[in-house]
């Protein structure tokens, strides 16, 4: 019987030896239906996708008016049951939006592989997912091409000016991020919490949900109580200058 099987393996052996050796020249090809899908549909006229299959890399660069972000995405040799890591090598995106961009995507690739800590009793039993195509989506969807087009919910304008290089001369128009996703000017944002009414917190005017920043932690109350201190104030001085006018 083994004997009568030898031919056979002689003829597959060579099948075996040149995919083996297709795999490890060729370590992407574990994710090409995700690339051909990024490829298909988030990659616009003006972006670029680079595949370095020496290293396991998608090199992307997304471009949105002047703003753009060059990512490095590293494909494990465990892939799918390994997250991918994502790296921003270059943008010109404010900091806190390119940080943002960057801790959220790996957040999203760690939930395609490990389990909730606390698990809902209804939902099925966990398996791992690959997580190319959802980080790919959202840094490409969901940040670079919106954000660029982001108005601010307060005055209505762009938030990101269209020349990068201008937020840095106007300290006015220094980008803020809400926990509910939308940005503001940062001016524009400090006057909307500063502002009555503060009953029961401030709210975003775009989407309605509660506005939390770490630049304005104080209560509703201490708002209040520093708004009636400031029009005091304010009283007084116009008082103080009609007396000696």
């Amino acid at each position: 019987m083994i004997k009568n099987m030898f031919p056979f393996f002689l003829q597959i052996l060579p099948i075996m030896k040149f995919v083996r050796e297709f795999v490890i020249n060729n370590p992407l090809c574990v994710c090409s239906d995700e690339i051909a899908a990024v490829k298909k549909d988030l990659i616009g006229e003006h972006d670029k996708m680079k595949l370095k299959q020496d290293s396991s890399h998608v090199l992307l660069k997304i471009v949105q008016e002047q703003y753009f972000m060059n990512l490095k995405i590293m494909v494990p040799d465990k892939y799918p049951l390994e997250q991918v890591s994502i790296e921003a090598s270059e943008s010109n995106f404010p900091n806190l939006l390119k940080v943002f961009f960057v801790g959220q995507a790996v957040e999203i690739a760690r939930k395609c592989v490990q389990p909730p800590l606390k698990p809902n009793k209804k939902d099925p039993p966990f398996k791992p997912r690959v997580s190319l195509r959802e980080v790919c989506e959202f840094l490409i969807k969901d940040c670079v091409k919106r954000y660029p087009l982001e108005i601010c919910p307060c005055c209505k304008d762009r938030v990101m000016l269209r020349d990068p290089e201008e937020v840095a001369k106007d300290p006015r128009k220094r980008v803020e991020r809400v926990y509910c996703g939308h940005l503001y000017h940062h001016g524009c944002l400090a006057k909307y919490m500063k502002t009555p009414p503060f009953k029961d917190g401030k709210f975003c005017p775009s989407c309605g949900k509660r506005i939390f920043h770490d630049k304005w932690k104080v209560t509703p109350e201490l708002a209040e109580a520093r708004w009636a201190h400031k029009q005091a104030r304010e009283r007084e001085l116009a008082e103080v200058t009609d007396f000696l006018s």
